[in-house]
């Protein structure tokens, strides 16, 4: 639990039977991703994506515009806007596109982040408050964070945990996104720094989710991520906070698997239907059930080419046949 300037004991969640189902279900969605070589999408996949994070992350915040004047930004054509809401989109497009270049585990890259996205819009980019700061929801403070004397040294210990934390990397982005907003380490900003941070700690997880616009399933839930956020402050653990989390991105895993399904290669179809399935054996309308949208002859193909790649052994012909994985 936390004491009133911020410390904690180190306790940062509690282990849950849904946290642990969250995490098996992300894992097999992981390796199907790798194993269907979804890691990294198309180029015209990953520039949607990036404009639908930014979309999201800065609509959380209040930012006014759509997904198509953020894409005219991206390809620097002329945008009319509030000036503030066309900078902050600039500044996200230039720190989305260094997201490989930043050290997850490093306070100083992660200062670097805060420089570039909050640049020409705070007095200080890039710097820690020192001073006192609440979050105010209406006519009420919904949360006081701890003093600006002893910022430092709890992003120092958190940055410590996700160094040097027993837990798997996805738990650590879940843990860092709540705690970082907890100390609420910058006069502005904080919230995008969330998003943005856990994303940079799931890559060092998986490629993919540089890629994947977590942010947008926040977006969608925007209610439910301040309501879980508050409840995590009344109890001082942010294990409710980790099981939203765990489940947005497990919804963004899918909807990646589900879109790029039906344009997978024939050996990828394949892969993705022997991942998916136990069964001893199957039959070609067993595979169709799972690509309804390709033809019977595409179906045998792909099939054919499994047996001649050594993938499958095959009994019986045609509409009969029976396969099995070697």
């Amino acid at each position: 639990m936390r004491s009133n300037d911020g410390i904690m004991n180190h306790i940062y969640y509690e282990g849950t039977p849904k946290i642990i189902n969250l995490s098996i279900e992300i894992g097999r969605m992981l390796g199907l991703v790798d194993a269907t070589h979804l890691r990294k999408a198309p180029t015209e996949l990953r520039k949607k994506n990036k404009v639908k994070t930014i979309r999201a992350s800065l609509a959380i915040e209040g930012n006014t515009l759509g997904e198509e004047q953020i894409t005219a930004i991206l390809d620097r054509k002329r945008v009319i806007g509030p000036a503030k809401d066309i900078k902050e989109v600039e500044n996200a497009i230039v720190v989305y596109d260094k997201l490989s270049d930043f050290n997850a585990f490093s306070k100083e890259s992660y200062l670097e982040a805060h420089g570039l996205l909050m640049a020409g819009l705070v007095e200080k980019p890039g710097q820690f408050r020192t001073s006192s700061v609440g979050v105010v929801q209406g006519d009420r403070i919904a949360h006081l964070a701890p003093p600006g004397w002893n910022v430092d040294h709890l992003m120092d210990n958190l940055f410590g945990y996700l160094r040097s934390g027993k837990d798997n990397l996805i738990i650590k982005s879940c843990v860092f996104h709540y705690e970082m907003e907890f100390i609420h380490p910058f006069l502005d900003g904080n919230g995008r720094m969330g998003r943005l941070w856990q994303t940079v700690i799931l890559m060092n997880a998986n490629p993919v989710f540089e890629y994947l616009p977590i942010e947008k399933e926040i977006k969608e839930s925007q209610e439910e991520y301040y309501r879980v956020l508050s409840q995590c402050d009344q109890e001082g653990l942010c294990t409710k906070f980790v099981e939203y989390m765990l489940d947005k991105i497990k919804l963004s895993l899918e909807e990646l698997v589900g879109v790029r399904r039906e344009n997978l290669s024939d050996l990828d179809r394949l892969y993705y239907f022997l991942e998916q399935n136990s069964v001893p054996d199957f039959s070609r309308k067993d595979y169709l059930q799972m690509f309804p949208k390709i033809s019977t002859a595409t179906a045998t193909r792909d099939l054919r080419k499994g047996v001649e790649m050594g993938i499958l052994d095959r009994e019986g012909e045609d509409r009969l046949a029976r396969y099995r994985r070697r």
